[in-house]
């Protein structure tokens, strides 16, 4: 099978390639018990492998045989796509796990576990409500942490 791209959608898919393993590859260690998802890390090889062919060598470096990504593509689109995501993420959970440990705080686990899973979610929405009230007007200016 042949694919064909133009130099916009293989730019695209270097970006994808970049993209992709940072988020499944950037917080392991590479250390035995957190080895990298090596499917990800040579397919994104493989693409960065074709930059040169496609006139975008200034997204790749190559050092002693194995490919890097330049500054330009560790600090350019690609990666507002990440921080964009990981920001969403962050405030995401951040008010879903203070939400959900307090409804969990509230009717306890026993409890839950008989609900149905509507009876859940209307219950669970207060907390989520007030969390995501919180964050968006204060952002963390209001979360300590309490001695006990």
């Amino acid at each position: 099978m042949k694919i064909n791209f133009t130099k916009k959608q293989f730019d695209t898919l270097l970006k994808m390639a970049y993209i992709s393993n940072w988020i499944v590859n950037a917080a392991r260690t590479g250390r035995e018990g957190d080895e990298y998802i090596t499917e990800y890390v040579d397919l994104k090889d493989y693409i960065f492998s074709f930059a040169k062919e496609f006139g975008l060598e200034k997204y790749i470096d190559e050092d002693d045989g194995k490919l890097f990504p330049t500054r330009e593509l560790e600090e350019g689109e690609a990666h507002e796509f990440i921080d964009n995501y990981e920001e969403d993420v962050f405030w995401n959970e951040i008010s879903d796990r203070l939400a959900r440990r307090d409804f969990f705080r509230k009717y306890g686990e026993e409890k839950i576990s008989q609900m149905e899973i509507g009876e859940r979610i209307e219950k669970t929405y207060p907390f989520l409500e007030k969390y995501g009230d919180e964050i968006e007007q204060h952002g963390i200016e209001r979360l300590e942490i309490q001695e006990r």
